[in-house]
């Protein structure tokens, strides 16, 4: 009867014990022996460039493989509910007396320059991206004080602690997030990293459009920082109320003024409840209780006409007024990666 083939075939006998022991110790000393003959190539200088990249790789190989460096990733951004994220884009002081106000009526002379992303489930909005552009400064981990001068030849010193690109990073997002992209209003500390949101949709009002491409421009802006916007994708606003995701929950609302096109920004968060973001509607708090206009608002009369609006609005809405420049106000405002909702 034939066997079958597995029985059929003669076995060679099993490595003892000691033998495989053996083995095992010699492959070892073969390997050591290997890759310190190949250590000893790459030592030899005189060797050829390509022979020398030969065996640095298989150097590499016999110590297991080169490990690939690990980089950074952002975070995931949270659900997709919406949310509003403060970042802070620095502050600065002034003199009270431009805006109808004395030192002894205000907390303190400091103005915030806040900067702000509304993360919405169908897309997500920057607003007033900021008083100096990353590319214009070096963080330190210090505060850096950033001294610029505007073309009316006005000068100002921003204290600047983190740039708005790495705050936006640490949140989870990049420029190529944003969808949309507003001012308040044209003015120098409201646009500076507008150029870097180029790619995004511009919501913008035309009589403030003009004014920014216009052959002579207003004092208080600085074109190079938005100069890019001329060519990005905008939708002009020609109403006084704009829903950005169209469900009443990101507003635009008209609030003229201060500047031709002046605006604020309603956000009707589901936990926080509605929050109005103030543009330049008010500088200080104080000049909403005493109802002080700036010196240099662009039709005074109309900003007075603006802010009852805008109060009423509050009155009946029962949403919060934050004013974007108020420094107490804003220290205590939770800032990014945090958010509301």
């Amino acid at each position: 009867m034939a066997l079958p083939t597995s029985m059929g075939r003669s076995r060679q006998p099993s490595a003892s014990p000691r033998t495989s022991s053996r083995r095992t110790r010699s492959s070892h000393v073969l390997r050591r022996s290997w890759v310190t003959d190949t250590i000893r190539v790459v030592k030899q200088p005189h060797l050829p460039a390509f022979v020398l990249a030969a065996a640095s790789l298989l150097h590499l190989l016999a110590c297991g493989g080169a490990q690939p460096s690990a980089s950074p990733e952002r975070p995931a951004p949270p659900g997709n509910n919406l949310r509003l994220y403060v970042f802070d884009c620095g502050s600065l002081n002034v003199d009270p007396v431009r805006f109808r106000l004395t030192k002894e009526e205000v907390a303190t002379t400091e103005l915030s320059a806040p900067c702000f992303l509304i993360a919405h489930p169908q897309g997500r909005l920057i607003w007033d991206p900021g008083a100096v552009p990353d590319a214009d400064w070096v963080p330190t981990g210090d505060p850096v004080v950033h001294h610029l001068v505007l073309p009316d030849l006005g000068e100002r010193d921003v204290t600047l602690r983190k740039p708005l690109m790495a705050q936006l990073s640490e949140a989870g997002y990049s420029p190529g997030d944003i969808t949309y992209l507003a001012f308040s209003h044209y003015h120098w500390d409201h646009t500076a990293n507008a150029n870097g949101f180029a790619g995004a949709t511009w919501l913008v009002r035309q009589v403030e459009r003009d004014a920014m491409f216009a052959e002579k421009t207003p004092g208080v802006t600085r074109p190079s920082t938005y100069a890019a916007l001329k060519n990005s994708k905008t939708v002009i606003i020609p109403s006084d109320e704009h829903d950005v995701f169209g469900d009443g929950s990101v507003i635009m609302k008209l609030a003229a003024g201060h500047t031709p096109g002046h605006q604020v920004l309603y956000v009707k968060l589901p936990t926080t409840g509605g929050v109005v973001l103030s543009g330049d509607l008010y500088h200080f708090p104080e000049a909403r209780t005493l109802k002080r206009v700036a010196t240099f608002d662009f039709d005074q009369a109309q900003s007075s006409v603006s802010r009852d609006a805008i109060e009423a609005f509050l009155a009946k809405t029962g949403a919060q007024l934050w004013i974007q420049h108020d420094h107490v106000g804003n220290t205590r405002l939770k800032k990014a990666p945090e958010y509301y909702e």
